[in-house]
Formats: structure tokens, C-alpha cells, sequence
């Protein structure tokens, strides 16, 4: 026999409230049910997944790994949900995709438009991420595709070409340094104002000030783009950013642009996905569509 849904749905209730009691007033079954679901999935998987102390219950070994394929399970029952309320609403379809900043700052935008003028239907639901939290969505199964940059780790995906970017230096207007291109090592002699550490520019930098043998200067780390070229006109650093999600900001803001003349400045991107025969129909014409595929 099979584990059920609503028993899956209990133990990782129970898993992640480290209790039997209060899953089962998160879930509204009778204690005595939910221990006896919990007792007969141990029963169904042949091992132990619970161990019941007096602090709580505690997941074994084999329990979380149970945990982690219950939750991928769990979200594709859900995807299954939304994709049918989709049809019987008169959709298409519903795909799922994760992307990085720099990806939606400067060419998502007009790809997924165009995609879905050709498919109106279709409902895109996306949300961004850093790369590293997209991959490791994508081998979970939590989203469909993903838009990531070079330098994460894509073991265990398929990964398709899609797009290059190029890296500038983000500076005030009557900063000093006036030529249009310089080489990254000669901007740590300032301060920097840097995005969050998880950001593959974040890492790419520590990484190149590393090779450089001098220290990355963060004075300031932000969120967001915005964020970023705001704290740089204020005059507390410099930054880098891609050179196509800086210009509007460049436009309308009191900065100027340095290109960065390093290779490694020269970045691609790469559209993922677990298994691309495996994907619904919808999110396959997606990726295709994103890379160009026939």
C-alpha cells in the first residue's frame, strides 16, 4: 500500500513543528489518528522516520530523507492543483520559473512578453531569487525553470544558453576615476557599496578581489539594484552592476558607467531545468521559446 497525501502532509507537519500534537491540530485530526497514520507510514516504508523523545518527536536519518521527497511530492500535487484550476477556468496551462536579478532587470521582461502575446493563456508565475536558491528549487521541484548565472553549480540539471551580460562599474558623476574602461583591480583602492553576499556579482567579486590579493572594501551591502545606485550617489562607495540594469538608473540618477575590461566581466546566463522531457508541455514550449530551441 501506498503512503497517502494527507498522511505525507502530517509527518512534514510533524517534521517541521518537531510534534505529533501540534501537527495534528495544524492538520485538525484527533491525536490518536495521527499518531496511528505516523506508526503505519513507518510501517509502509519499513524503517523507523520518528523518534520520540521528551523534547518532541525527531526525525532519523531515513525520516529526512523521507521529508525532503514528501515535499517534493506535496509541491507537485499543488502544481498539479493550480495547472487543472487553470483548464477549468478556460487556461492553458500554468508554469513556474525563477529567475536572478540580473536576468529580470534586463531581458525577461520583453522574452516572457513576447511569450505570452504567442500564448495569452498561459499563466507565468515568476519570482526571483539568487542563483544558488534557484538551482538548488529546480532539483527540488519547487519551480519549473530557472534563469540563472554562470559560476553556480548545475550538477544534477539540464542547462541551455541564453543570454550575456557585461559588468560595469557604477560610480558618481564627479568621482575621479574618468576613463570609459578600467580593469576591476584598480577600483579596490574605494569603498564599496555591494548587494547581498548570496548574489553571484557578490561572489564574483570576492572572488576576483581574492585573486588580486587585496581586500574587497564593502562599506555597505543593500538589497537591490535601486538600492545600490542610490547609496552611490549619496556618495558612500562605488559599485558594480550590470551594464544593461544600470543604464536607467545611470539616466536618472547623479552616476556614470565604467566598463569593466576583465573576461570574467563577460557573463552568461543559462535557462535550467530538472529534466526538460520531463516538463509539461507549456513549460518546454517556454524554454524553447527563452533559448531559442526548435
Amino acid at each position: 500500500m501506498l503512503p497517502d497525501l494527507v498522511s505525507l502532509a502530517l509527518f512534514v507537519r510533524v517534521a517541521e513543528t518537531r510534534s505529533i500534537t501540534k501537527a495534528a491540530e495544524a492538520s485538525h485530526i484527533a491525536l490518536a489518528a495521527a499518531s496511528r497514520r505516523m506508526t503505519l507510514l513507518e510501517h509502509q516504508f519499513g524503517v523507523k522516520l520518528l523518534e520520540r523523545t521528551a523534547r518532541g518527536a525527531e526525525l532519523t536519518a531515513a525520516g529526512r530523507a523521507v521529508l525532503h521527497r514528501a515535499r517534493q511530492i506535496l509541491n507537485q500535487v499543488d502544481q498539479l492543483k493550480s495547472e487543472l484550476t487553470e483548464y477549468a477556468s478556460g487556461g492553458k496551462g500554468h508554469v513556474r520559473i525563477q529567475a536572478s536579478a540580473s536576468a529580470i532587470s534586463q531581458f525577461l521582461p520583453a522574452d516572457l512578453a513576447s511569450f505570452s502575446a504567442a500564448a495569452p493563456q498561459v499563466v507565468i508565475a515568476l519570482e526571483e531569487r539568487f542563483s544558488g536558491e534557484i538551482a538548488q528549487a529546480l532539483r527540488e521541484g519547487a519551480t519549473d525553470v530557472g534563469v540563472l548565472m554562470e559560476g553556480t553549480p548545475m550538477d544534477g540539471l539540464e542547462w541551455f544558453d541564453y543570454k550575456g551580460d557585461q559588468l560595469a562599474a557604477v560610480v558618481p558623476k564627479a568621482h575621479p576615476l574618468r576613463s570609459r574602461n578600467v580593469v576591476f583591480s584598480a577600483l579596490l583602492d574605494y569603498d564599496f557599496v555591494s548587494l547581498e553576499s548570496g548574489t553571484a556579482i557578490t561572489r564574483l567579486l570576492s572572488d576576483q578581489a581574492a585573486v588580486a590579493r587585496r581586500p574587497l572594501r564593502n562599506r555597505i551591502q543593500v538589497h537591490s539594484f535601486a538600492a545600490l545606485c542610490k547609496m552611490i550617489e549619496a556618495g558612500l562607495g562605488i559599485g558594480v552592476l550590470p551594464e544593461g540594469a544600470a543604464k536607467p538608473f545611470v539616466s536618472a540618477m547623479q552616476l556614470r558607467l565604467v566598463r569593466l575590461s576583465d573576461a570574467w566581466a563577460r557573463r552568461r546566463m543559462y535557462v535550467c531545468v530538472r529534466e526538460y522531457d520531463a516538463l509539461p508541455p507549456i513549460a518546454r514550449k517556454l524554454v524553447d521559446h527563452l533559448t531559442g530551441r526548435k
